[in-house]
């Protein structure tokens, strides 16, 4: 990679982590363009030379922070496979992945969970394109373990997927606002007993 895409990376990144921490302190109709660039210590027009718009920037900032949570995903799932671990296994390590994910991004992962729940904006199909390349990841897990006979047929994998993906989410968010004197061991080794207790059967 030259210089130049290298310097256009770290911009990006700069810009991202400004517009995510604005836009969760106080909403994306009330961020300006000018806050953007004074938070990323940027100028103004570097803003529109890497974006477009407001909305585009918005846009992208959804695809990396959920492309980021996506790969930490599959990246439990193949170390899981790699060491012999059953689905099962797989979809725990998947969990921890998710709430180191989310203790590191806080932001951006209330701001992703609020969108969620929105319907009039106009990044509501890049928002769905991106939530399902997260559960897809999660779906084929379930799947293969189906298929191997480690997972009940009677699942739903889908829903399953969603589910788990929002129980971390949800569970995460809830962790950092009203018991963040917990650790990252106790809420993983909470929701991992709902696992075994609601998927494995165990």
């Amino acid at each position: 990679m030259d210089s130049s895409s290298t310097r256009r990376r770290a911009t990006r990144a700069k810009l991202y982590e400004a517009a995510v921490t604005l836009i969760a302190e106080q909403g994306f109709s009330a961020t300006t363009v000018d806050e953007i660039a004074e938070r990323a210590g940027v100028a103004k027009g570097t803003v529109y030379y890497n974006f477009k718009s407001k909305t585009e920037l918005f846009e992208e900032l959804l695809r990396h922070g959920v492309g980021l949570l996506t790969a930490s995903l599959r990246d439990a799932a193949e170390e899981t496979a790699e060491r012999g671990g059953s689905r099962v296994d797989a979809l725990d390590a998947m969990i921890r992945a998710g709430l180191l994910f989310i203790d590191r991004y806080p932001a951006f992962t209330q701001l992703y969970v609020a969108e969620l729940w929105r319907t009039n904006r106009a990044w509501n199909s890049t928002l769905l394109v991106v939530r399902q390349q997260a559960v897809a990841v999660v779906e084929g897990v379930l799947r293969d373990g189906v298929e191997a006979g480690e997972l009940s047929e009677e699942i739903d994998i889908p829903l399953t997927a969603a589910a788990l993906v929002g129980m971390v989410l949800v569970a995460a968010l809830d962790w950092q606002a009203f018991q963040s004197e917990r650790s990252i061991d106790d809420v993983h080794s909470a929701l991992s007993r709902l696992l075994h207790g609601r998927v494995s059967g165990c």
